[in-house]
């Protein structure tokens, strides 16, 4: 699809954020690039960590950076409630109130705001919802997302969305992604630090295929510097959210990068980059690391499984990360069993460890030409599972 004319000028050129394609893999639509931001270059296709209330759990923000990362995503909800934009933009900004040296995206806040279920009310003008921390009652507008962010001070910011559900009504999501488009209009004109900061456009559109070339073309009028497809992964079928995505990367053009919102278990990463993807956020690591579950070359670890007791292996013998250079599976279950907070510390350095080393991994492969190869071993060996120690 060509994008557009309407307000593709109002940008200037004069991005603070800019894509490089460096490499196409010929096999797929795998690529290879390089995001400029004013913080840090990020090579991609890149898995962000996120740090909601700007930091991700159980990790210091060295560490983050010591395990691969040139980007971290906060939440511009969270940040909002506490402890407010403002003591955030006093701070120096979100980079120095976390002491974070790489590139920042903020979030919209959106999906969690219509997460809120009952304690939210939507109309045009915005979203007005009740704290989750203490009841009090505040409004969310396009113009009010955008300076929260703008105080904050990350180096992409996202308009204010309509995420819908699923499933959903195929009406109520058609009026959500209109909602979406015209709400994306009233972000680029509120968005005032352009040479600063970045301002992202949200495709949604839920499953449906002509809402989402509908949604694509509404915010391709506008000359932003990157676009993010939202309203994936949030239920779905696997291989409904893979169809769907298809149609999705086509829509949008190749000189900016492409975020698919929301995602990060190494099957669908794997599947997002094939098709063209540039940029991923879960909470996943972290999540799963807290219920004591580790990611690992074989699969998926429960180090709570009693077989593990007396395991003295690393999580991953193939894995080079300070939690496996330095402790056992039966530590690691010892911790977690026995409430340990550093239970979650070494199970989350191992996991975004992985991760990050498997984005590693791909772009290595893109480069070399040989993209399905990896994905096709790794998936094999992901698959097998764990071997049983010996």
């Amino acid at each position: 699809m060509r994008a557009g004319k309407g307000d593709r000028g109002m940008a200037g050129g004069r991005h603070a954020v800019r894509y490089q394609l460096i490499r196409r893999d010929e096999r797929s639509g795998a690529r290879r690039g390089r995001l400029l931001t004013p913080h840090a270059t990020v090579e991609t296709p890149a898995f962000m960590p996120v740090g909601t209330a700007a930091a991700v759990k159980a990790m210091r923000p060295e560490q983050v950076a010591e395990a691969g990362a040139d980007i971290v995503l906060s939440n511009t909800y969270h940040l909002y409630l506490r402890p407010g934009a403002e003591v955030v933009r006093e701070a120096g900004g979100i980079h120095g109130f976390m002491n974070w040296k790489g590139a920042v995206l903020t979030d919209s806040g959106g999906f969690q705001v219509f997460s809120l279920g009952d304690l939210r009310r939507i109309d045009e003008e915005g979203v007005t919802f009740r704290s989750h921390i203490d009841g009090s009652t505040h409004l969310f507008t396009p113009e009010r997302c955008v300076e929260i962010q703008n105080a904050l001070g990350a180096d992409i910011i996202m308009a204010f969305d309509e995420c819908a559900p699923y499933p959903a009504d195929r009406a109520y999501v058609e009026r959500s992604a209109e909602r979406t488009a015209r709400w994306l209009k009233r972000c680029v004109h509120a968005h005032s630090d352009i040479e600063r900061q970045s301002l992202f456009g949200i495709m949604q559109g839920g499953m449906h295929e002509d809402l989402r070339a509908r949604s694509a073309e509404a915010m391709l009028e506008f000359d932003l510097p990157g676009y993010a497809i939202g309203g994936l992964s949030v239920g779905e079928p696997k291989p409904l959210m893979y169809g769907v995505l298809d149609a999705c990367v086509g829509l949008l053009p190749e000189d900016r990068p492409r975020y698919l919102m929301g995602v990060g278990s190494p099957d669908c990463l794997f599947e997002g980059v094939e098709r063209g993807v540039d940029m991923f956020d879960c909470v996943l690591p972290s999540r799963v690391a807290r219920n004591g579950k580790a990611l690992t070359s074989r699969g998926g670890l429960n180090i709570k499984n009693a077989r593990f007791e007396r395991d003295y292996l690393p999580l991953d013998p193939e894995c080079g990360c300070y939690t496996c250079a330095n402790y056992s599976r039966a530590y690691l279950r010892h911790l977690f069993k026995s409430g340990e907070m550093l239970s979650s510390m070494l199970l989350t350095a191992h996991n975004l460890s992985f991760l990050l080393g498997m984005m590693a991994g791909i772009r290595d492969a893109i480069d070399e030409g040989r993209f399905a190869e990896y994905k096709r071993e790794f998936m094999r060996r992901y698959s097998e599972g764990l071997p049983r120690a010996t």
